[in-house]
């Protein structure tokens, strides 16, 4: 038979896949000798065979009759004894910790009979009628469901005709008849009086509460597996609700909030632990405790120090004072906010805790990106105008404008506010301090921008009604009307009208080189962290950058070198009429015209990023979007055709444009002609901008730079197109005199290259991994509509754990990369291997991609010192066989 209940004398804290981290450490505890209540624990085996069938598994409650006999045995006290009773708590306690989130049920044991017992031997009447109402309360509500509300009106009713003191023991009993009828109704019998009957519930209600609604939401948003299940901890009862000189309290061995060494945590006196979580009476400072009881105060800090020592980690503890005596009735490693952290880890390196490599393993790039991002001061806020998708962090304020250009002609703080964004937007995106959308979610355009600019952005905002015509914006009966202040919060999706006052980061300020290293201990964390981090990683970090400024920025911030510029973006706004001339040309002259007058500015381009990363690489994306991109809207331009014929004007340009879009229409145009196959079909297209690229290397040559380009072919599928392209290139490059070497490589971003890589290494110096569009082919999603769409239904049915557009789907998609890594560099040992999708700024992803054996990750500029963490965690990780982000 299957062993399913251990005593927490068999157990230590490397068991906690099995006895769940609770457990672990109450073992842990016992283990060294502190004072720990008898009991033990049911391991999350048992749970996940209980959830799998529905029905405990066999032989379960007779092992936890036996090991309830052994502590019987050691109190010399029995569960159901009507004289000297002993009670129990039964507690949850998974692998990872989820403070609130399942249950807990005190005082097991109480009933009619055993009440008078506890009262008799405890001398306290109105003790132990307090300890039953207790017990029905929290009984019925784990285990049956009734809600809380019922039983907390019935006791505030008797608070109120209660003395200073608090109910009495009459009341108290009379409370206990009022909750068995409560009770009673809501179950349709009695109050379960059998002891034994009442353990066997609620450790079947702590398994069940696994699946409760909380809980699951709660796994979803901190990635804890859905599979792994809960142990329950059975414990003896101890009682900190026995008088003044009893008491019940949260210890911290160092501040949770800032990661300052001291004394933190409240206590209660005369209470239970769930009374100090439940906030009904108010908690006194934990030093205090000196003055009420020095010696368990003495006790209690001997007990943190050798707990800190032994964890070598701030720990959260939770301890009870039964008339004087200290137990201690958990511990574990305490959470803490991002700040703490960082700061906490720095000072354990300081004490020789733990080594610098073990300090990168207790912060995380998703704690790095708290940091940077300004907040709102949210003291005496309002209520939110609305909510919708935090897709970009930040806190945001601005006057609302509705288009692009208002943006740009503003020349003060705007909050661009749109349906959805398209690339036309992008000006009035970087001129915004933030972007509000009512349709979209985290992978829209507008957030995918606004992640790699680095600016704040609310989109999904369903209850926003966006006119733009009248210029106002509407929620409910409430108007906002352009040139109205309001105030948008990236990371929660709040939106605000009116002004909410923002807080600087003094890590962004830092990060920036605003600040000194040594500014406050926060800052001073994160440079010694991310200095460690960036000596022991392997993986590079480059950025994606696209305009000299960005490029610049990337490289302050610690950026390598750009790993995806996106030379699309350099066609918008002026110079969309060049491109609608390239469009439209009759012929090839006009065709080569168009060419012409854009090449210098290409040119110009280049020059400025090649001048910004000197020294550094810049890999040059040729253009990769469908031409019509670059053209007005079918439906926009159909619909100014008809009015002016309507009219009976002459259409003019809106006529020959109308055509070459109908020409140029696809039914899906991400999967049509655009990147390599439009430089196949556009003669000159692809040779322009390589010629571009070559021409502003050998202007930076010229000037003493040290320029070091790198020309990238999108969406390659078989290697005879990149060798087409990489002729063409080569036989312009070689018209050109002082070019430095141009090496030219390929996105890998569809099925069918990743399958051939080894053939197509041979045409190829590097390969980038475009994650983007490498999930949306391998998955057959499209990116703009299905988050919108289901998978919002995926991540609630447990179908996704998190977006595969925001963490690397590293079965399917990361199974197609590592082949590729492996064949294309079984073919051209020296192959030079990168990512530059979205994926290569998420923390998660890019452990994998240093797992996989890549060369760099390239991320938008305000992620890179994320990167930089993370791929130093990593290197650490892979020495030491670890792979746990929480």
């Amino acid at each position: 038979m299957p062993k399913y209940v251990y005593d927490f004398i068999e157990g230590d804290r490397s068991r906690a896949d099995l006895l769940g981290g609770k457990g672990a450490n109450l073992a842990e505890m016992t283990r060294l000798g502190l004072p720990v209540p008898p009991g033990f624990t049911i391991s999350t085996d048992a749970c996940r065979a209980f959830l799998a069938t529905g029905s405990p598994p066999d032989g379960l409650f007779r092992e936890v009759h036996a090991h309830l006999r052994e502590v019987e045995a050691r109190l010399d006290r029995r569960l159901g004894d009507p004289h000297e009773p002993l009670l129990l708590a039964v507690r949850s306690g998974g692998r990872y910790s989820m403070p609130g989130m399942m249950e807990t049920i005190l005082d097991i044991g109480l009933n009619d009979t055993t009440v008078g017992g506890l009262a008799a031997h405890s001398g306290d009447e109105r003790f132990a009628w307090d300890s039953y109402r207790r017990l029905i309360q929290m009984f019925g509500r784990t285990v049956h469901g009734i809600p809380a509300e019922e039983f907390e009106l019935e006791l505030e009713a008797v608070r109120a005709t209660a003395g200073p003191g608090g109910p009495d023991a009459g009341q108290l009993r009379d409370l206990v008849d009022t909750y068995k009828k409560i009770f009673a109704r809501h179950t349709g019998h009695d109050f379960p009086q059998a002891p034994h009957e009442q353990l066997f519930l609620a450790i079947r209600a702590v398994f069940e509460s696994w699946h409760a609604e909380r809980a699951r939401i709660y796994r979803r948003q901190e990635h804890i597996p859905d599979d792994l299940g809960t142990a329950v901890n059975v414990m003896a009862m101890v009682f900190g609700n026995l008088g003044p000189d009893s008491g019940t309290g949260v210890a911290f061995t160092r501040d949770p909030a800032t990661g300052a060494p001291g004394v933190y945590g409240d206590y209660l006196t005369d209470a239970q632990g769930e009374d100090v979580v439940a906030g009904i009476r108010n908690t006194i400072p934990l030093p205090e405790l000196a003055r009420i009881d020095p010696v368990s105060f003495r006790r209690l800090r001997e007990i943190m120090a050798t707990l800190e020592r032994h964890y070598r980690d701030l720990c959260d503890i939770e301890f009870t004072i039964e008339r004087g005596r200290l137990w201690m009735l958990q511990t574990r490693v305490g959470k803490r906010t991002a700040a703490a952290a960082f700061v906490i880890a720095a000072q354990l390196v300081d004490e020789g805790v733990i080594t610098a490599d073990e300090a990168l393993t207790r912060v995380t790039g998703a704690q790095l990106a708290q940091l940077m991002f300004p907040a709102f001061d949210l003291t005496g806020a309002p209520e939110p105008l609305a909510v919708g998708v935090g897709a970009s962090p930040g806190a945001a304020v601005g006057r609302v404008v509705f288009d692009s250009a208002a943006a740009v002609a503003a020349g003060e703080p705007v909050i661009l506010v749109r349906r959805e964004t398209n690339p036309d937007d992008l000006p009035g995106m970087i001129a915004a301090a933030g972007v509000l959308t009512s349709r979209g979610g985290k992978t829209s355009h507008a957030a995918v921008v606004a992640r790699g600019m680095g600016r704040t952005c609310v989109c999904g905002a369903e209850a926003v009604r966006i006119d733009p015509q009248r210029g106002e914006l509407a929620v409910g009966d409430r108007v906002v009307h352009a040139g109205d202040v309001i105030s948008i919060d990236g990371t929660s999706g709040r939106i605000w009208l009116g002004e909410v006052p923002v807080q600087a980061s003094p890590v962004a300020r830092y990060l920036a080189g605003e600040l000194s290293p040594q500014a406050d201990p926060l800052v001073a964390a994160v440079h010694r962290l991310l200095g460690h981090a960036d000596a022991v990683r392997k993986l590079g970090v480059r950025a994606n950058a696209d305009t000299p400024a960005d490029a610049r920025r990337a490289r302050d911030l610690g950026a390598a070198g750009i790993g995806l510029c996106r030379t699309e973006h350099m066609f918008l706004g002026e110079r969309r009429e060049l491109v609608e001339r390239l469009i439209l040309a009759d012929g090839p002259a006009e065709r080569e015209a168009a060419l012409a007058a854009l090449l210098p500015l290409q040119r110009t381009d280049f020059v400025g990023l090649l001048a910004a990363m000197d020294g550094l690489p810049v890999t040059i994306r040729l253009l990769d979007p469908p031409l019509h991109e670059f053209l007005p809207p079918l439906v926009e331009l159909t619909d100014r055709v008809a009015r002016a014929e309507a009219r009976g004007a002459d259409p003019g340009r809106d006529a020959t444009l109308l055509a070459a879009v109908r020409r140029m229409h696809e039914t899906n145009p991400m999967l049509g002609l655009r990147g390599v196959r439009l430089g196949l079909v556009v003669p000159g297209l692809f040779a322009m901008q390589v010629r571009a690229v070559a021409e502003a290397a050998a202007e930076r040559v010229r000037a003493g730079g040290d320029p070091r380009p790198e020309i990238m072919v999108p969406l390659v599928g078989d290697v005879r197109e990149l060798a087409a392209v990489r002729a063409e290139a080569q036989s312009v490059l070689a018209g050109i005199d002082g070019v430095p070497e141009i090496p030219i490589g390929t996105m890998i971003e569809v099925p069918r290259a990743a399958l051939t890589a080894g053939e197509i290494a041979a045409e190829a110096r590097f390969f980038s991994f475009g994650t983007n569009d490498l999930t949306q082919t391998t998955w057959a999603f499209s990116r703009d509509d299905v988050e919108g769409s289901f998978f919002g239904a995926y991540l609630e049915q447990g179908i996704f754990p998190a977006s595969p557009f925001e963490r690397l789907d590293t079965a399917g998609v990361g199974r197609l990369i590592r082949l590729a890594v492996a064949e294309g560099r079984a073919a051209r040992p020296d192959l030079t291997v990168g990512v530059c999708g979205e994926h290569g700024g998420d923390p998660d992803s890019v452990a994998f991609f240093a797992q996989a054996g890549l060369d760099y990750v390239s991320c938008s500029p305000y992620r890179v010192p994320i990167a930089r963490l993370a791929a130093g965690r990593a290197a650490v990780d892979a020495d030491t066989g670890t792979s746990d982000s929480r």
